[in-house]
Formats: C-alpha cells, sequence, structure tokens
C-alpha cells in the first residue's frame, strides 16, 4: 500500500542521473511519486507553486544535486532553509564531486547525507559515500 502523504522530490538536470535514481529507488521497492526539477529555481518554483502546480504534500525527502544551471544546489538550500515550511524537509546531496569545500557547504545548511554519484543501493561498502546512502536507503524504507 502506498502513502498518499508521501512525495519526493529530485532536483537533477543530467537525465541518465534522473533515470539511474528512478531506477535504484524502484529496485528497493519505493514507488512514491517523484518531482524532478531541472535546477534549484525549478525546484522552488514547485514547492511555493509560482507559475507551476504545487507540490503537495510538501516533499518527505530531496535528492539534490549541486551542479546545475540557474540556481545550484548549495543556492537552493540555502533559500529552502530560509522557509519555515521546508526547512524540515530532510534533503540528500548528489554530485560527482568529493571536494571537501563542496561537502562542508553542504554540512552548514543541515543536510541529511551526502552522497558521491552515481547512487546505488547494492554495495553500500563500496562507495565513500556508503553510510550517507545507507543512511538515506533507512530514510526512503520509512517511506513504505
Amino acid at each position: 500500500m502506498i502513502n498518499k502523504d508521501v512525495n519526493i522530490l529530485l532536483v537533477e538536470d543530467d537525465y541518465l542521473d534522473i533515470m539511474n535514481v528512478e531506477r535504484e529507488l524502484k529496485k528497493i521497492g519505493i514507488t512514491h511519486p517523484i518531482h524532478v526539477a531541472r535546477n534549484g529555481r525549478e525546484a522552488l518554483d514547485m514547492l511555493r507553486g509560482s507559475g507551476v502546480p504545487k507540490i503537495s504534500p510538501a516533499p518527505s525527502v530531496i535528492l539534490l544535486d549541486i551542479n546545475m544551471p540557474r540556481m545550484n544546489g548549495l543556492e537552493f538550500l540555502t533559500e529552502l532553509r530560509r522557509e519555515p515550511e521546508f526547512s524540515h524537509i530532510p534533503v540528500f546531496i548528489m554530485t560527482t564531486s568529493n571536494e571537501e569545500t563542496d561537502r562542508m557547504a553542504a554540512q552548514r545548511l543541515n543536510v541529511s547525507g551526502y552522497i558521491v554519484k552515481p547512487m546505488s543501493f547494492e554495495n553500500f561498502e563500496a562507495s565513500p559515500s556508503s553510510l550517507d546512502n545507507f543512511t538515506l536507503f533507512l530514510d526512503l524504507i520509512k517511506l513504505k
């Protein structure tokens, strides 16, 4: 049975990464609606209902790429954390970057995890972000 109060927001500009995330979520049985925004500005519009239908209810988790056009992930996260309606939403950063500066900036913005792409739940030990992958996995399982 699907919990109708659960949505996932994926903020990602790369089509192949979007397909990978959707595939990995299906593999672990996550069938909740996934709303896709191609940059931070589009994601904020979807959350606020500015010119596009509002995501309702608000997402239970946000999967966020850092490197995107128009508004990158860290800029989006800064805006998100300023808004009381959305500031509590768990956010997992997904990036190809393993830069310590990106990781530190994300941690200052209260992220739940930092996942180096490509995301996979198959082999938690293989990835430098395995703990974050596992945390995300547990958070997603709670959504079931």
